[in-house]
Parts: C-alpha cells; sequence; structure tokens
C-alpha cells in the first residue's frame, strides 16, 4: 500500500493540474464548459475553493508547495470587496455559504496561510465569512456550514457567534433518526451525505470545540461511532462503495467519513482497518478513468458523464472528492499512517439498516456488496431521482443505469425495477412510498405508480441473491416489466435465454432473473451507451415482462449476480401467493 508521500503527491499533481484553468487573477478555476443552477462567476468561485480541501490539509500536514502563493493571491483577491474579482455578497440560500465551509476547516487547522495574510487581508476574509451569519439556508446538511465557519473564527482566535453555531446544528436535530444515522433533512434522504456531510462536519466539530462545547461534542462522537457499525458494510473487501443517490459526481467522498474517523482518532476500528478501507478505496479510483486527458476531474462517475450530473454541478464540483484527503493533515508519525493496512472486519452476509430502509448483502469474501432499499423520496426532485434512489437494489459491481429518454423500454432504465405502462411503451415505477418497514429478512414498501394502482413489494436477501415479491392491484389492464442488475453489454461472452429466465455472462460476472410466480415471459433489454455510472458501454438488463388484466396479481422472481461464473438458485425454492408463504431451504417466511 502506498505511503503518506505518495497521497501528497498525487493531490499535488491534481491541483498542479488545475492552475492553467485559473482566471488571470487567480480567484476562479474554469475547468469547463457546462453550466449549473447558478452563475457562471459564482461557479468559478467554487472550483477554486474546492480544491482548498484538498491543499490546507497538504499544508496543515507539512508540505509546501510551490505554487502556495498563487492560492494566496486568489484568497486576497476574492476576499477584497474593492478587487474586480471579489467573490461577491452573499444572499439567502447561496452557493458562496457552501464553499465558505473550506475555510472553516482551513482556519481551525491554523495553517500558515493565514499568518502570511496581512492584518488588513484577514479582516477581509473574515468579513466575507461572516456574512454566512445572518442568511438563510436550506434545511438540510447546509447548516453545518455557517457553524463550520465560525469554528474557523474561534480557532484563530477571531470574534465567533455560539449563537449562530447552536441555532444552525439545533437545526439539524429533528433529522437524527437515531442508531448513528440522520436523514438530510427532515423525511428526506438517507444517502451518502450523512456520511460525507453530517459525520465529517460533525466529527471536526467534536475535534476542535471540545473546550466550549463538550457535550454536544461528545454526542456527536458517540452517532459516529454507532454509525460506522453500519457504514462499513457498504465497501467491498477492494474498497469499492455501492453507488445510489446523488452527487455521484464526488466519488471517493464515500470514504470522507473514514478520513473524519482517522483524523479525529474516533474509536471505531483499528487504525489499519480504517486505513486499509480508506486507501483501498483510493486506489480503486486511481484505476478509473474519470480524470481527462488535461488532468481536470470529470463531472461523471467512473467516466466522464454528464448524463448523471444535478443541477448543481458546475465544471468544478467535483473537487469536493479532496474531502477524502483530511487523512494528509495527519503526521507521518500518527498510527494511521504508521499502520499496516488491515482487511474489513468479520462482516454478517445480511446486514439491515432500518432507518435508512436497507438491508446491505455481502457475496463471499466480500468481493460484491449490494443493497435491497425501500424507495426514498425528496420533494425536490433532483435529476433522475426514481433511478438514484427508487431501484429495489444498488450494487458495487454492477452500478446502475439513468434513464436516456422517455419513450421505450431500452430508455427506461429498468434495471431493478418494476415498471408498468398503459400500453403507450411510456413506463413508470416507485417513485414516493405509502409506507415501508425493514425486518431481518426483509425490506417491504407499499407504492403506486399511478393513484389507483397499488403495489406492495418484498425485497428477501438469501444466498447468492435475492427473491422479490410483489402484490399488484389495478383498475385496468397494464404492461408489467421487471429487471435484474445491469451487465456490460461488449463484455458479454453468454446469454442464455429460456421463457422463464435470462442469464447474461460476461468476462467479469453474470447476472440473472428467474421467474417465480406469474405468467411472464423472459426477454432482455439493452440500454444505449453512457447509460450506465460503472461503464460506458451499454447495459444488458435480464428482464420478465407481462400483461395484467385488471384485478390483483401476485409476481415473485429470483434475481442473482456476482462476479464469476453463475450460481445455482436454492435448491428449495417456493412460493405461494395462496399462503402468501415463501419456503427458501425449509425456512418458510409469510408475508404481511
Amino acid at each position: 500500500m502506498r505511503t503518506k508521500q505518495h497521497y501528497s503527491a498525487l493531490v499535488q499533481q491534481w491541483i498542479a493540474a488545475a492552475l492553467p484553468r485559473l482566471s488571470a487573477d487567480c480567484t476562479r478555476l474554469y475547468a469547463g464548459d457546462t453550466a449549473a443552477q447558478y452563475p457562471d462567476d459564482v461557479a468559478g468561485m467554487e472550483g477554486f475553493i474546492r480544491l482548498l480541501w484538498g491543499l490546507f490539509p497538504l499544508i496543515s500536514g507539512g508540505t509546501t508547495p510551490a505554487w502556495q502563493e498563487t492560492f494566496l493571491t486568489g484568497l486576497r483577491n476574492g476576499c477584497n470587496p474593492q478587487h474586480p474579482g471579489y467573490w461577491g455578497e452573499v444572499g439567502d440560500n447561496d452557493q458562496r455559504c457552501v464553499e465558505m465551509a473550506a475555510f472553516g476547516l482551513g482556519l481551525a487547522l491554523q495553517t500558515p496561510l493565514w499568518s502570511q495574510l496581512t492584518k488588513t487581508e484577514q479582516n477581509n476574509l473574515v468579513r466575507w465569512l461572516s456574512q454566512s451569519a445572518d442568511v438563510a439556508v436550506p434545511n438540510n446538511n447546509w447548516h453545518f456550514f455557517p457553524a463550520l465557519i465560525q469554528v474557523g473564527l474561534k480557532c484563530v482566535g477571531r470574534e465567533y457567534d455560539m449563537a449562530v453555531i447552536n441555532r444552525h446544528l439545533d437545526a439539524v436535530e429533528p433529522f437524527w433518526l437515531g442508531n448513528g444515522w440522520y436523514s438530510d433533512g427532515e423525511g428526506k434522504p438517507r444517502d451518502y451525505y450523512i456520511s460525507s456531510g453530517f459525520h465529517f462536519y460533525s466529527l471536526l466539530y467534536s475535534h476542535f470545540m471540545q473546550d466550549v462545547d463538550p457535550e454536544r461534542c461528545l454526542r456527536y462522537r458517540q452517532r459516529a461511532q454507532q454509525f460506522a457499525k453500519d457504514y462499513v458494510y457498504y465497501f467491498t473487501a477492494d474498497g469499492e462503495g455501492i453507488p445510489f443517490g446523488r452527487s455521484l459526481t464526488y466519488r471517493f467522498v464515500q470514504v470522507a467519513y473514514w478520513s473524519a474517523v482517522a483524523f479525529t482518532g474516533l474509536d471505531v476500528f483499528t487504525p489499519g482497518i480504517v486505513k486499509g478501507l480508506i486507501l483501498r478505496h483510493l486506489d480503486g479510483w486511481l484505476a478509473q478513468p474519470f480524470i481527462g486527458a488535461d488532468g481536470l476531474f470529470s463531472i461523471g462517475y467512473s467516466y466522464p458523464n454528464l448524463i448523471m450530473a444535478e443541477d448543481y454541478n458546475s465544471p468544478g464540483s467535483p473537487y469536493w472528492a479532496l474531502k477524502a484527503m483530511l487523512i494528509l493533515a495527519l503526521p507521518e508519525e500518527s498510527a494511521f499512517w504508521q499502520a499496516q493496512c488491515e482487511p474489513l472486519p468479520e462482516l454478517d452476509a445480511r446486514h439491515p439498516v432500518p432507518e435508512a430502509g436497507q438491508i446491505i448483502v455481502h457475496s463471499a469474501e466480500n468481493r460484491h456488496a449490494w443493497m435491497v432499499m425501500s424507495g426514498q423520496f425528496d420533494k425536490n426532485n433532483f435529476v433522475n431521482f426514481e433511478q438514484k434512489y427508487g431501484k429495489f437494489a444498488y450494487s458495487s459491481q454492477f452500478g446502475f443505469t439513468l434513464e436516456r429518454g422517455r419513450y421505450g423500454l431500452n430508455h427506461a432504465a429498468v434495471d431493478s425495477m418494476l415498471l408498468f405502462s398503459n400500453g403507450d411503451d411510456y413506463y413508470r415505477g416507485r417513485r414516493e412510498c405509502d409506507s415501508v418497514s425493514v425486518s431481518h429478512e426483509w425490506v417491504r414498501s407499499e407504492w403506486r405508480p399511478w393513484h389507483d394502482v397499488a403495489v406492495t413489494s418484498w425485497l428477501i436477501p438469501v444466498k447468492n441473491g435475492h427473491i422479490r415479491i410483489h402484490r399488484v392491484t389495478t383498475p385496468r389492464p397494464l404492461s408489467c416489466v421487471e429487471g435484474g442488475f445491469a451487465a456490460n453489454h461488449h463484455q458479454q461472452t453468454r446469454l442464455t435465454l429460456t421463457p422463464d429466465a435470462v442469464t447474461v455472462e460476461t468476462t467479469r460476472d453474470y447476472s440473472q432473473i428467474v421467474n417465480l410466480s406469474g405468467d411472464r415471459q423472459a426477454l432482455l433489454v439493452t440500454t444505449p451507451p453512457n447509460s450506465n455510472l460503472l461503464y460506458a458501454a451499454p447495459a444488458d438488463i435480464p428482464c420478465l415482462s407481462t400483461q395484467l388484466c385488471a384485478g390483483t396479481h401476485w409476481l415473485a422472481c429470483y434475481v442473482s449476480a456476482d462476479p464469476g461464473a453463475p450460481q445455482r438458485l436454492p435448491e428449495r425454492l417456493c412460493f405461494t401467493h395462496v399462503t402468501q408463504q415463501l419456503t427458501v431451504n425449509g425456512t418458510s417466511l409469510t408475508l404481511v
């Protein structure tokens, strides 16, 4: 495994590649020509400041890059209200407030950059940052940003306002769900923001504010400890995470929480386990083509892909991944850098997370991690929300596909979804759930593709896969298609199609769906290129299709996908819809 020097050099390389795209006054990074929902000058500011999430730990950890003065120039000019490149006044719900939080970390780390500013320049920075105290923010993870700014001011001996901190951190408390979990706003999703936002920021807070707010700091650390017991299941033995939800273009921000664990010395696993988890994840990303020929981070996930971007993703947005590099602030002699990388701790094959509506499953030797999941909903209606939060399962190995059009099954992102149409080739699936419950055995959700069509879905993990059972009540005829995991079309080596099953084999893995109940026909759906997060090639999705008449129907299938050769179905697998009983290898479950 690589050393601290290697990752320090890597961050320097990434930042150096961005320098030619800085504005002449060094205040903005113009990394591309695509747009976000905020103006280009704000997007440019965002790009410049997000590089600081890597620069501040780098400098704090003892490295002095040759181009450090460039960032000092940008800081001086950007905070100077008399300079043409001034970053501007801050309003309500302003993207500037998000980016200011990087300075909260930088000031708290007390990097030499602060001391290299003149008194006037320091005052300019403080005045610009202090605007965050009086503006409104969305009622979600954004509450941490004004609080972190106050933390930074405190750490450099400037006046700070505990009332601002209390107001924003108290606003976060209704989001607490218990057992280490928050939602990203009341009634909102539980995704990577819980790790890279809530726990990352709260651990920083607990580290720097222990002397004035010990009770809250202790509570934050206890909650982060609880979270670790679930979050470790999100990663495979090779360090891969399970992609789902929004903001995936931040990529290795998925391990920012573990970096905060290491930086703050949180007692969860051994330093070697935490180190192994982080470095394997980072090294996995280094093998992916997400960095362009110009050395800049692209919008996308495993490869450049604007299709999966959010409205708030500007060309500089992906550099929030650098939050994961907080480990560079740790000295070489720290327990983290001195430890030998260790494998994941022993994990259960099946791990329910009721607070997130998930059951996380690991295959043999933890080569593959996936989750069966309740549909999560957000009234903000982020781009491709149904595909990012509403699928039945998400996988470290197979990723997921996004819609490429409104018409036709090949455009509909049918992988891990049950989709319906009125016979017109316009499809809809699970979006918002009426109810959700999670037990050790299943994830159950009630949902309505139309107001008068009711679906109850049970997702039941079993060895080498999971079983899906649906009860569908419809007042009219509907077309119905259900998909398994999406496999890389260009890597396909074998396709096995029978009347009630489809198996796709590739050079790396297989994906299979088998009908267990209902009069359904097997078919293969191939998506357009650039629809899957993990690979640019078209995706092959094994599917089952049927026509439903008016009435109540029971549908059941077995879905299996894993690296290597196809696995056998459980030998004794039976579902009887009359009794609503599922039997797997002699163990029976009654669906309720």
